[in-house]
C-alpha cells in the first residue's frame, strides 16, 4: 500500500472537493491518500519546495513549479462573473501608492493586482487577517478571497473587483483562473494517471451528491462557515466546472500566463495543454 501526500486549502471548495475521498465514497486504488490541510499561499510556497506529492496551487504560481509539477485537470475553482475583491473603508479615497493587503505573493489575485496597480505598496498576509487590517487601517485596502467575498464587515466598500481587472487585461470574456491541483513529476506515470483520476472521481461523485456532502461536513465542524454562505460557495467554486478543466477554461489559463510573461512575471511563456499527465500512456500500453 502506497501513501500519498495530497495537500488541500481548508477552504470549504476544496474541503468539499476531497472529502468524498475522506468519507470512502472514492477510494485510490492500492494507494493510501494523506491529507494536509493548510491556506494556499502556505501551500503555494510548500510546491515550490516539493514538499507534497500533489498539492492545491493558485494557477498563478504554475510556471514556476512546471519542472517539478504536473498540472492536473481537475478539482479546479474559476470565476465566471466574481472572484476576488479589493475592498476598502467606506467613503475613503485610494492614491496610486495605496498600502494594500495581499494574501500571498503567488496567488492569482496578487498577480492580476499587480499588474493593475504597479505602483501601490503591497504587504502579505494571511487572507483571515486582511479584512481586519483595512477596518483597524493597518493598510488603506485589502484584496480579499475565499468566503470572505461573501461575509465582510458592512463598513468595507468594494473599491475594485479582481474579475473587472481580468477582463479588461483579457480583452474579452473568459472565466478567471483561480486554483488547482498539480502532482509531482516523478511519479510513476501509471500511478499518476490512477491518481488524477480518483481526484476526478471524487470530485464527480461530490458535486452530485451536494446536498448530503455539505451536511456531514456541517455537522462534523470541518466548515467555518454556515449552511446558508457554504451552499452559495459552493455555487461559485466547486461545480460542474470544477469537475475537468474544459477547452475555455484552457484557453483562459494560458491567457493568465500570456499575460504574466508579458509583465515580466514569468520567464518563459507557458501554454497550459502542453503540462498535463499524458493520459493516453494507459491506452497505450494496454495494446
Amino acid at each position: 500500500m502506497r501513501t500519498i501526500s495530497v495537500a488541500h486549502s481548508p477552504d470549504a471548495d476544496d474541503i468539499f472537493m476531497y472529502y468524498a475521498i475522506k468519507f470512502g465514497w472514492v477510494t485510490p486504488h492500492e494507494t493510501k491518500f494523506e491529507n494536509i490541510a493548510d491556506d494556499i499561499e502556505t501551500l503555494n510556497q510548500a510546491t515550490l519546495k516539493g514538499q507534497y506529492d500533489i498539492c492545491a496551487i493558485s494557477f498563478a504560481l504554475y510556471p514556476f513549479v512546471k519542472e517539478d509539477y504536473a498540472l492536473l485537470r481537475t478539482a479546479v475553482s474559476f470565476g465566471n462573473g466574481y472572484g476576488p475583491k479589493l475592498i476598502k473603508k467606506k467613503g475613503t479615497q485610494l492614491k496610486k501608492n495605496f498600502k494594500v493587503a495581499l494574501s500571498g505573493e503567488f496567488t492569482t489575485n496578487g498577480l492580476l493586482f499587480k499588474i493593475a496597480y504597479p505602483e501601490a505598496k503591497i504587504t502579505y498576509l494571511n487572507f483571515l487577517e486582511i479584512e481586519e487590517a483595512v477596518l483597524n487601517g493597518t493598510v488603506d485596502a485589502g484584496v480579499l478571497i475565499h468566503e470572505s467575498i461573501l461575509t465582510y464587515n458592512d463598513a468595507l466598500e468594494v473599491e475594485r473587483e479582481i474579475w473587472d481587472i481580468w477582463q479588461e487585461l483579457a480583452g474579452k470574456e473568459l472565466p478567471l483562473p483561480l486554483g488547482g491541483m498539480c502532482l509531482r513529476r516523478s511519479i510513476p506515470l501509471h500511478h499518476a494517471i490512477d491518481y488524477e483520476q480518483t481526484l476526478i472521481d471524487a470530485v464527480k461523485v461530490a458535486n452530485s451528491n451536494k446536498k448530503v456532502l455539505s451536511k456531514m461536513l456541517l455537522e462534523r465542524g470541518l466548515i467555518r462557515v454556515d449552511a446558508p454562505t457554504l451552499e452559495k460557495y459552493l455555487e461559485l467554486y466547486a461545480n460542474d466546472d470544477s469537475i475537468e478543466l474544459s477547452e475555455l477554461q484552457y484557453d483562459a489559463l494560458d491567457k493568465l500566463y500570456e499575460l504574466g510573461y508579458q509583465h515580466g512575471f514569468y520567464e518563459n511563456l507557458v501554454k497550459s495543454r502542453d503540462f498535463l499527465i499524458p493520459t493516453q500512456y494507459r491506452e497505450l500500453r494496454a495494446k
